[in-house]
Formats: C-alpha cells, structure tokens, sequence
C-alpha cells in the first residue's frame, strides 16, 4: 500500500484515524525516474485528490449507463478498508479528473455510489459516476478503458498509467503471487511486475495495469517493497503454495479485477449475492 500518496488535507483529515503510509518527502516531477514517462495514451485515466484511476466499463454495458471509476481500496475517501471488511453500496459524493488522449484533463467526474471496495484478496475501489458512457464520449470524446473479463498471463505487456502524475510506465507481467501479505491485509493471485520497468512510486496507486497489445484493463496497481523488510507497511511479503514467505526490496505490485464479472447480475450491476461470486462478501 506504499503507493498512496496523500494530499496534505486529506493526510491530516485521515491521519487520526487510520495508520496511512506519509507523503515522501520533496517528490516532485522533477524527481521522478527518467522511465516514468508522459508518452502514453491517457484516453480513460483518471486523477484521484490522493490516488490515480481510470475510466471503466464493463463487457456488456450500455452507453446510457453510468460511467464507472476504477482505483484501490485504500484508496478509499474516508480510509483504508480493515481485512476482511467489504464497502458496498454506500454514497460517494467523490470527484475526479479526466484525461484525454492526449494528457490533458478534460473533465471533472462526479460519483455517486461506492459500488464496491475492499483490501481482501485484492485491493479494489469500483465507483459508479453521475455521467454515462454516452455523455462523456459526447462532451468530451474520451472513451470508457474496457475491464478485461480473463485472467492475464505471464509475460503479457503492460502500462501502468498514473493519473495522480500525469506519468506511466512499461514493463511485463513476470508472475504471479500465491499470496501476498503486507501488514494485516492478504491479497490472491497478485500481479508481480517485471524489472526494469514498473518500479512504481507513491501516487500510483490504483492506476489501471493496461495490456498494451488490446488496452484492456488487467488489474489495478497497488503496492511495492520499499526496504526489503518483510509483511511490513510498504513492505509486502510473497508467500508461495507451501507458505514459504519471502520478501525483495524493488518488487512491485498489483491486483487482479476479473473476479467483477463473477459477480454480475441480470442488471450487469456487481452484486455479491450472485452464486459463485469470487469477490470477498
């Protein structure tokens, strides 16, 4: 979770009720790594007050429906989900800055619901916005990113694309985490990003994992090993099939998002009472 950069309000608003990782000190854009680049696409990305994310929509929505935001679970406006809890179906009055393909922000997205949220098994904040699809194309010709449906592979190549910077990245997906530990929280299936690449800084929290061959969403960023230590806050421990835990300082993080569509119901609305539904409830 060490990628959750704070505002200075919303650090002192939060900070007496939550253990939040600080701002890193004096970062700026000047300080950011020379691979940590504007050439990207940015249709779809969103900026966050302390976190970036992304426009989504899912396989069969409709374009009168209302737009979605992806982003962390701890990222989350009044704090860090404790393990095991679910957010679902509370009011958000949350808003955010669109981009266009070119960089630019275009727009200010306004939600209205916390359709889901949770820092367990993965760590992921989905937001149902006032716009729709169609009113978004029309006023300001930025198309919704697509969440992938399956799960990636190792090796498939990946952007990062923060909103929170206006910045992304490139790498690979180099494997998959059995489970993943980092202070209380357990996340499933992580996704390990490859090195050099996607060394990921505060502020790049919740920012899309982008397949760069079809620009379908593969899962959201969320954390990274900072000091090597191990199971620590900004240190997140590898645990394999056998429970050998291990930890490297360098490593960076995601979490998958196909389980959304285990959890769709007849309206294409996520629903956690739907049979089989593999998000936690």
């Amino acid at each position: 979770m060490s990628k959750l950069l704070l505002s200075a309000f919303a650090f002192f608003a939060l900070s007496t009720a939550f253990a939040l990782p600080l701002p890193k000190p004096g970062m700026t854009l000047m300080s950011m790594p020379a691979n940590f680049t504007a050439n990207f696409n940015f249709e779809g990305i969103v900026a966050l007050n302390n976190c970036s994310g992304s426009l989504i929509r899912l396989e069969n929505s409709k374009d009168d429906d209302n737009g979605l935001i992806l982003t962390n679970g701890h990222c989350l406006e009044f704090g860090m989900p404790d393990p095991g809890e679910v957010v679902y179906g509370k009011p958000s009055n949350r808003t955010f800055r669109l981009y266009d393909a070119n960089n630019r922000v275009v727009a200010r997205l306004n939600a209205t619901e916390i359709v889901y949220s949770t820092m367990t098994k993965t760590d992921m904040t989905i937001y149902k916005i006032r716009e729709t699809f169609a009113e978004i194309k029309a006023k300001y010709n930025v198309n919704a990113l697509l969440l992938a449906s399956q799960h990636p592979n190792v090796a498939d190549p990946i952007e990062v694309i923060s909103g929170y910077w206006n910045r992304g990245y490139t790498c690979a997906i180099e494997a998959f985490v059995t489970e993943l530990r980092e202070q209380g929280w357990s996340m499933n299936d992580s996704i390990r990003y490859s090195r050099p690449g996607c060394e990921v800084i505060g502020g790049t929290s919740g920012s899309p994992i982008i397949n760069s061959t079809n620009r379908t969403v593969v899962g959201v960023n969320n954390t990274g090993n900072e000091d090597g230590r191990q199971c620590t806050m900004n240190n997140p421990c590898e645990v394999d099939k056998d429970g050998v835990i291990s930890a490297t300082k360098g490593f960076s993080y995601g979490q998958q998002t196909y389980w959304v569509y285990t959890c769709l119901n007849q309206y294409n609305e996520v629903d956690v009472t739907v049979p089989g539904c593999m998000l936690p409830h």
